[in-house]
């Protein structure tokens, strides 16, 4: 396979200046056809591919904003589309937004498709199979490039840009702590694989609210699942096996599944077993009984995080200035908790 190569390592070989080789690519007359025909060859050889961030870079004008998130069932993340969309139409942009259903790959691409030219910076959380990998180097080259890139929800520590999040630990310790402020004693939570960063911080915080409450870990009472599918199995697994008065679910769909197989095991919410979840979308309102839940305030995060990119684009921040702000949460108690 052969190397490929950048516009300054052309320009040594050849002798030339970086600028006569640029010239050359785009077939400028400002440069002699001999010397057009050496570059054009030498980089037709070495597989020369133009740099698309560098070029979006260059040409900063298409007040557009690209988003890439996950996935679009969860309404948290309408919530953050919604967020975004309004501080960004407020300040002249538009927003682009895809998915990158969960896969690493779709992550990518989505990725080096709207650099190239299409967008001014982007905003986006992680898919799983991106954190299961720790796989960053598509967000390396957007960081190293100096386009601007805001993450949230599911963020990636080693890469140096802006964060919006919430403290996921905290939350769920509030929500863990309140399950047992009513009487719960066997707790169990339904959680996702270590690899998603927010459901093992949520895996934290139930641990720690345990502790402090000097209630023993059961680790039969931790279901890891990747997935709605799973989740069903898992939970009537649990329930089969184990006595359960309390369920903490790191999100709504899981809190949903768990109802309902309580509900299947002839037991009563919240009198035999109190439900918690985590984001109050349009399933925890109108679910019978209605689901307490940890509100993440998602428009909120994406307000945050669509004006700290257009601070940056604006130029209202410096380009080597980083922040993460932590948006706080809040418990919405219904019917599932006594």
């Amino acid at each position: 396979m052969k190397r490929k190569v950048t516009l300054k390592q052309i320009a040594k070989e050849l002798d030339v200046s970086v600028s006569t080789v640029s010239k050359a690519l785009k077939n400028s007359t400002e440069i002699s056809q001999d010397t057009r025909e050496k570059v054009q060859a030498f980089a037709k050889l070495y597989n020369y591919r133009p740099n698309n961030i560098a070029i979006s870079l260059k040409n900063r004008q298409s007040k557009n904003i690209g988003v890439i998130i996950p996935e679009i069932v969860h309404h948290f993340f309408t919530q953050v589309i919604s967020g975004i969309e309004n501080v960004a139409n407020s300040n002249g942009y538009n927003v682009i937004v895809t998915l990158s259903n969960e896969s690493f790959e779709r992550e990518v691409v989505n990725m080096e498709t709207l650099a190239n030219g299409s967008i001014d910076g982007f905003i986006m959380s992680l898919s799983k199979e991106t954190q299961e990998k720790g796989d960053y180097h598509h967000l390396r080259e957007v960081v190293n490039q100096g386009m601007p890139l805001v993450m949230f929800d599911r963020i990636a520590e080693e890469i140096y840009c802006d964060k919006v999040i919430i403290d996921d630990a905290q939350a769920a310790y509030n929500a863990v702590n309140h399950l047992i402020s009513t009487g719960c004693k066997k707790i169990a939570i339904i959680t996702t694989e270590d690899h998603v960063s927010v459901g093992k911080l949520r895996t934290l915080g139930y641990r720690n609210a345990l502790q402090d409450a000097r209630i023993p870990f059961n680790e039969n009472l931790v279901v890891k699942v990747d997935g709605e599918a799973a989740c069903e199995k898992a939970v009537r697994h649990l329930l089969k096996y184990q006595v359960v008065d309390g369920i903490f679910a790191v999100n709504e769909l899981f809190a949903i599944i768990a109802m309902r197989e309580v509900v299947r095991k002839d037991l009563k919410i919240p009198e035999d077993v109190s439900v918690i979840g985590f984001t109050d979308g349009i399933l925890s309102k109108y679910s019978n009984p209605p689901l307490s839940t940890v509100v993440q305030h998602g428009y909120e995060i994406g307000m945050m995080a669509g004006q700290m990119l257009i601070d940056k684009l604006e130029d209202r921040e410096p380009e080597d200035h980083y922040r993460t702000e932590v948006i706080k949460t809040s418990l919405e108690l219904r019917a599932t908790t006594k």
